[in-house]
């Protein structure tokens, strides 16, 4: 079995970074292309309000439910430059069949482009602390027939059934998490397929392999036995991979930059993972040729990388944004700190320090706060006993109003907004400035000089995947 399986995973990485080109090309060439499914029905619909987005349409023609598209075309089309992007419904335990519609088509597209033109595997990538849009993002997926579902940010034990049940085409449930919450009735997300497809025809679907993101064989070895299913196979990310990190175990201490240290206690027990029986793949510090030796040594199936293919040509990445943290890493002058602050999620989060995007800490300060896209929001309980919704990136005294603490807004960056704006769908203000860019990046970021073309500042996904498998 592990013979057929691909050494090389390209990493699922922020919000479009990784884009349908990269996915489809690393896919083409053999191994597990992979797209982000994070705010997807954000980037989706902005795509579809920007002119030129013909790519975009087509794939809509392969969607089953002919009806919902019809819906979609009346609801979002063009708009001129210089104009906003038209706001799009924020998610939530309940959302509208708008949104549904929309979360469930956008997945689909997504897939849809990164599988088009070859017989390679494709994956999807989910983040498990966004649960609102879950369900409607995984049915998306597998009506395109996604071939690996990904997921970490958390402990995705319930997505074996989930999955299952949604290539069925049946109901499904999921809890949410209720900030605070210790004795109320829990709170049940849900999404039916034939309630969705509204009496078209649903068609046969293909169950996709799941692999968990977890940092730790502890980890890995509660979900092998989890009452919903075990997942199909894991990827460990150690500390130093990009994006969203697992916080050390028990209370750790801080670097004089403010970074957290990761003792014994987070160390992989590689045997312990290897009696699991089930393939993995290793992250974060094996991102050449030497740590994919290392990592088959070690039991591994292979790697995924991440930060090497975010900032290839193929990636979804503003070209003179790719461009200006190439320039920077041949010159020396960048640096990936470890932020336990920046993300709302409260898990750490890797930013990349580049000058004019929200990590530095004048750009940071000169933004306005808002919370218009939502996808980090955490629901909480109103005095009434109604759910409301908070965000402690959002306006201070918006926050504080909502029963959220103060100390927990310091520091806290609006990642939705300055990861959308690093694919160039940023927000127009109305002063007229556009959202800033906020760039997540693994510390194997300096490491990418081999690969660095210096007049032009660039390098292609193939000449990754080379530099990978070639020693």
């Amino acid at each position: 079995m592990t013979s057929s399986l691909p050494r090389i995973i390209q990493g699922g990485m922020g919000v479009g970074v990784s884009s349908t080109t990269l996915a489809n090309t690393v896919s083409k060439s053999g191994q597990l292309g992979v797209v982000s499914g994070t705010a997807l029905a954000i980037t989706f619909a902005r795509r579809l309000m920007q002119k030129g987005n013909e790519i975009y349409e087509e794939a809509m023609k392969h969607f089953p439910f002919k009806k919902t598209i019809e819906r979609i075309q009346a609801r979002f089309h063009p708009k001129e430059a210089h104009e906003p992007f038209r706001m799009v419904e924020m998610p939530s335990i309940h959302p509208s069949e708008d949104l549904n519609e929309l979360i469930v088509v956008a997945n689909f597209v997504e897939v849809h482009l990164a599988k088009k033109g070859h017989k390679g595997v494709v994956g999807i990538n989910f983040l498990e602390k966004i649960q609102f849009p879950t369900l409607a993002s995984i049915y998306g997926a597998i009506l395109a027939g996604v071939d690996y579902i990904l997921m970490g940010a958390g402990i995705p034990h319930r997505m074996p059934e989930i999955i299952r049940k949604l290539t069925k085409h049946e109901d499904v449930m999921l809890p949410i998490k209720i900030a605070q919450e210790t004795e109320h009735t829990i709170e049940m997300s849900s999404f039916s397929p034939l309630s969705f497809s509204k009496g078209e025809s649903l068609p046969e679907l293909k169950r996709p392999q799941f692999l968990a993101i977890v940092g730790s064989h502890t980890l890995a070895t509660y979900l092998t036995k989890s009452e919903f299913g075990s997942p199909d196979g894991f990827v460990v990310e150690l500390p130093i991979a990009g994006g969203h990190n697992a916080p050390p175990r028990g209370k750790y201490p801080l670097t004089e930059t403010g970074e957290p240290i990761y003792g014994e206690r987070d160390l992989v027990d590689f045997e312990a993972l290897r009696a699991l029986n089930l393939p993995f793949w290793l992250a974060g510090g094996f991102g050449d040729h030497t740590g994919l030796k290392k990592a088959l040594e070690l039991g591994a199936v292979g790697i995924q990388v991440g930060t090497a293919f975010a900032f290839s040509n193929e990636s979804g990445f503003e070209p003179e944004l790719k461009k200006q943290v190439l320039e920077q890493v041949l010159n020396g002058k960048v640096r990936v700190k470890t932020d336990i602050k920046a993300s709302p999620t409260g898990f750490p989060f890797k930013v990349a320090e580049i000058e004019g995007t929200l990590s530095d800490e004048t750009t940071y300060q000169a933004r306005k706060r808002i919370c218009d896209l939502g996808y980090l929001r955490e629901a909480y309980r109103k005095e009434n006993g109604s759910i409301g919704y908070r965000c402690p990136s959002e306006p201070v005294e918006d926050y504080v109003r909502k029963g959220g603490k103060v100390e927990d807004t310091v520091g806290r960056k609006c990642l939705c907004n300055g990861l959308v704006a690093g694919i160039g769908l940023g927000q127009i203000r109305k002063d007229g400035s556009t959202e800033k860019h906020l760039v997540t990046s693994g510390d194997y970021l300096n490491g990418l000089k081999p690969l660095i073309d210096p007049k032009t500042y660039s390098y292609s996904a193939t000449q990754v995947l080379h530099y990978l498998l070639n020693s």
